[in-house]
């Protein structure tokens, strides 16, 4: 199915901002995405409306907990999972920290975990926190930094008897690389380890099918797909029903509560659902699923082509160095690079200047900016969204091409 950009655009307030009295392209998606109408909308009215604390015999208690379950139902749809397999918090990285330190209680000193080089810290931090408290032993496989792609044979030969998990992205949130998570997943299994993957960066772009993969656990980030801010874990029924979750004695034991701490985001819980509801009605099928289907299928072929609408416009400064793999290697269309002369703060400084968006830094894929090599002011990172323009993306390319070397 054809996306239709400008109707998507029209949904999105944000896009109407002016700086400099030029309008505001957001390239910054990678770092979180604008948010559409009926996302705001829906939490309104469920703050105006429906606003309580869950569990108890009236009225607005249970339309809380009604809401609760029909965003499980949203976000399992959205992940290929059941609403018993959904686990909301404060972001992915938060939510990773609980899941890790539940699993490292059950484990014992000297097991490991797989990390990679290629991915965001939110899925380094966590493991790394509880080798350092339990006496894990992390193991970290390479990427190789002139393509941007992990080291297979560096995985494979990672895992030995007393690997119990691997840590592993399913896109890079600074490069755009996607890594075959399905084959990462096999990988890990044979060798009678559990897999986790960092979908944050992934979900946006492509639709995520927990069972397709086949991992054990899956966390992403509303706020990467047009949603408010809230973290969203998948866990294998069985799994979340067993973890030792560091939980207080009166929550509730079944999964997946359990794994909720504290009060949730009600309000983002709904924005989240709203977020994949939007998302879904930009395709067509019979139901939610095969909605989302349909819609990232055009999601995905609109994205390739804007994104070699950029990598081709800014390959032709020599000034331009592109980093990552090529338009026709499996990616999402976020694109990094530096110019040669410019700081990285300072191009997008400058390009804020005429209105363009867009981050640098090392986006807390650190590992990645230093293997890379591109010093203390990290890459230029621009993202396209199921917003972004062609003209929005020829606006980017003329902002770099004019852009005088210091």
């Amino acid at each position: 199915m054809a996306i239709d950009v400008a109707a998507i655009r029209a949904h999105f307030p944000a896009l109407t901002r002016l700086h400099h009295g030029n309008p505001v392209a957001y390239f910054d998606g990678p770092g979180g995405t604008q948010v559409p109408r009926a996302v705001v909308e829906s939490m309104s009215d469920y703050l105006y409306s429906h606003n309580a604390n869950t569990h108890w015999n009236y009225p607005t208690s249970r339309e809380t907990d009604e809401a609760i379950a029909r965003a499980r139902q949203a976000l399992a749809d959205f992940l290929n999972a059941s609403p018993r397999e959904i686990v909301f918090g404060a972001n992915m990285t938060t939510i990773t920290f609980h899941l890790a330190r539940a699993l490292g209680r059950g484990w014992k000193a000297g097991d490991e975990v797989i990390v990679t080089e290629l991915d965001h810290h939110a899925n380094v931090a966590p493991w790394q926190a509880i080798a350092r408290d339990f006496g894990i032993r992390l193991r970290m496989v390479r990427m190789d930094p002139t393509s941007g792609q992990l080291d297979w044979d560096a995985l494979k030969n990672a895992f030995s008897s007393r690997t119990r998990l691997l840590a592993i992205g399913a896109a890079s949130n600074a490069l755009g690389t996607i890594t075959d998570v399905k084959a990462a997943a096999a990988v890990a299994h044979a060798a009678g380890a559990l897999c986790f993957v960092d979908a944050v960066h992934y979900a946006p772009h492509m639709l995520v099918d927990v069972r397709h993969i086949e991992c054990d656990f899956l966390a992403c980030s509303a706020y990467k797909f047009y949603g408010p801010h809230v973290g969203v874990l998948f866990g294998r029924g069985e799994l979340l029903a067993a973890l030792d979750v560091p939980k207080l004695a009166p929550a509730p034991e079944e999964a997946p509560d359990r794994m909720e701490t504290g009060t949730q985001n009600h309000e983002g819980i709904v924005g989240a659902a709203a977020a994949v509801d939007f998302l879904a009605a930009l395709g067509r099928g019979d139901d939610r699923r095969a909605r989302l289907l349909d819609g990232f299928s055009g999601l995905h072929a609109e994205g390739k082509r804007l994104l070699r609408r950029l990598w081709e416009g800014l390959g032709q400064d020599p000034r331009v160095c592109l980093y990552g793999v090529a338009p026709d290697t499996p990616r999402t269309p976020t694109i990094a690079f530096t110019v040669k002369g410019i700081p990285s703060g300072s191009v997008v400084t400058r390009l804020a200047e005429r209105g363009i968006f867009a981050s640098h830094g090392d986006f807390y894929a650190a590992t990645v900016v230093e293997r890379l090599g591109v010093g203390s002011e990290g890459l230029v990172r621009a993202g396209c969204a199921c917003y972004t323009s062609e003209i929005e993306v020829d606006r980017l390319i003329e902002g770099i091409t004019t852009m005088k070397s210091n």
